[in-house]
């Protein structure tokens, strides 16, 4: 058995690309309500830097106390650095709230605003979710910055349902690279020796072992992870996620496994402040449910968690959603922990969820329903960015299966039909207006053509300056 793990630890790494790392602690957070705190209490503690990553931080009360105690280190000269996503940052953080922090001395950067030079670029996002202090303590997690993963009773909202970690031990130094590298995408690097000035090197403080998973645009390391875990899933193979629009690929690796008998499940929101994407998600149940996945539906607020278990030793937590914009457009971060112990936790945690969830199934002519249902749904509070996230997914499932049946490439499942049916209702609705209003079309493509045009000129002209500079330099050096 040695040499087959050997060989399956090895397979792990390099589809994720990332090492196992033994000796480290860690401890399971739910909600808000236990994240929060201790974030704020380690940034409280910090000493010499504070690294905090997040796709969204809010301009509210809860936003606000952590900006001020961001401030309050800053002003004590602890080295703080911020990086937040310029889409989730988007209508949910004023310019005021940013310079703020600036003003007091934290280092706070933007990911990825948009660039004239680079039209498509905007699709490319930091999904991250997390924070390191010291090079002594770790977060990984789904939650970002704001009141509605808090609640708000008053209004009778409940808090958004969502998951974290805790690490400490080796895995920190893993978790600080990772925001070291976000950090070099979009300004001057971090160098090295202020991560490790005056600070041992850490040391283990328990028995656990995992991987921290840092992917950037275009790498897939999680998707890999994701599809060997669904192949090797044996027993039990349970996720949750906020926004699924599992692709093709991975939705037959969760069919073959519930068809080859593992208990495999899914639990994904029901609430949903756009009607027409929650129809688009359940688009994909039908394909999971004839092979005998389960489906469940939250019934409680926003499920905003992003976890999975299998075979009670292995256990995911992270900010990556089972869909291809984060699997291949957005820097993400998770935590593959390897640990019988903290596996069951996970699993305990699900069936408590599972407890306030509804199970989708087929009836006798395979058509969905959800006994049980509740008549009315609870109230959402809306984040600003996660239904631009589950607009994102549906309309990628849409695209996947148009694009499909354009090329004749794959055999499609009877419950896409209707996807079959939305797409071509579109295409005919455009081609009408195109036909009766020339115009509606010709001006849109004539300035995107325009504007594609000039950015390719752009970046060729600074490609060539490139060049000429390099060939320059090696001539000088001659």
């Amino acid at each position: 058995m040695e040499p087959l793990r050997a060989l399956a630890d090895q397979a792990f790494s390099r589809a994720a690309g990332a090492p196992l790392i033994a000796g480290n602690q860690v401890r399971l957070l739910k909600d808000a309500r236990e994240n929060y705190p201790a974030w704020l209490d380690a940034i409280h503690a910090a000493k010499r830097h504070i690294h905090f990553e997040s796709y969204i931080i809010h301009e509210d009360d809860a936003g606000q106390e952590f900006a001020d105690a961001l401030i309050q280190k800053a002003r004590e000269g602890v080295r703080v650095r911020l990086i937040y996503d310029w889409l989730g940052g988007l209508g949910n953080a004023s310019r005021r709230f940013w310079n703020r922090m600036r003003a007091a001395g934290v280092e706070v950067r933007c990911y990825n605003p948009p660039h004239f030079d680079s039209p498509l670029g905007w699709l490319s996002r930091d999904h991250r979710k997390m924070l390191a202090v010291d090079g002594r303590i770790g977060f990984i997690t789904g939650l970002c910055v704001g009141r509605m993963w808090v609640g708000d009773p008053a209004k009778k909202l409940e808090p958004w349902r969502d998951t974290g970690i805790e690490v400490t031990g080796p895995a920190v130094a893993d978790i600080e690279r990772a925001f070291t590298q976000v950090w070099a995408l979009i300004g001057s690097a971090i160098f090295p020796e202020e991560l490790t000035l005056d600070e041992p090197a850490p040391a283990p403080t328990g028995n656990v072992k995992l991987r921290v998973v840092a992917t950037l645009p275009a790498m897939a390391g999680l998707l890999r992870f994701d599809q060997m875990v669904a192949a090797l899933a044996r027993e039990r193979l349970w996720l949750t996620d906020a926004y699924f629009a599992g692709t093709t690929i991975y939705v037959q690796a969760l069919r073959a496994a519930a068809m080859d008998h593992v208990d495999v499940r899914l639990l994904v929101p029901s609430a949903t402040d756009i009607p027409i994407v929650k129809a688009l998600s359940r688009a994909g149940y039908q394909p999971l449910l004839e092979a005998g996945v389960r489906v469940f539906e939250w019934n409680g607020t926003m499920l905003h968690a992003k976890t999975a278990v299998a075979d009670g030793r292995w256990a995911r937590v992270g900010s990556t959603n089972l869909n291809i914009a984060s699997w291949l457009g957005n820097c993400e971060l998770d935590a593959v922990i390897e640990d019988e112990h903290f596996a069951g936790e996970m699993e305990e945690m699900y069936l408590q969820d599972l407890a306030n969830s509804t199970e989708i199934v087929l009836d006798e002519k395979h058509k969905m329903r959800a006994p049980g249902r509740p008549r009315r749904p609870r109230p959402v509070a809306t984040g600003g960015g996660g239904s631009a996230g589950r607009a994102a997914a549906g309309a990628i499932r849409i695209s996947n299966s148009i694009g499909a049946a354009f090329i004749n490439r794959r055999i499609f499942e009877p419950a896409e039909a209707h996807l079959m049916f939305l797409g071509g209702t579109i295409l005919l609705a455009l081609a009408i207006l195109s036909a009766f209003f020339p115009r509606f079309l010709a001006y849109p493509a004539v300035l995107l053509s325009l504007w594609f045009s000039i950015a390719l000129l752009d970046r060729g002209l600074k490609l060539w300056r490139e060049r000429r500079l390099l060939r320059k330099s090696r001539d000088a050096a001659k």
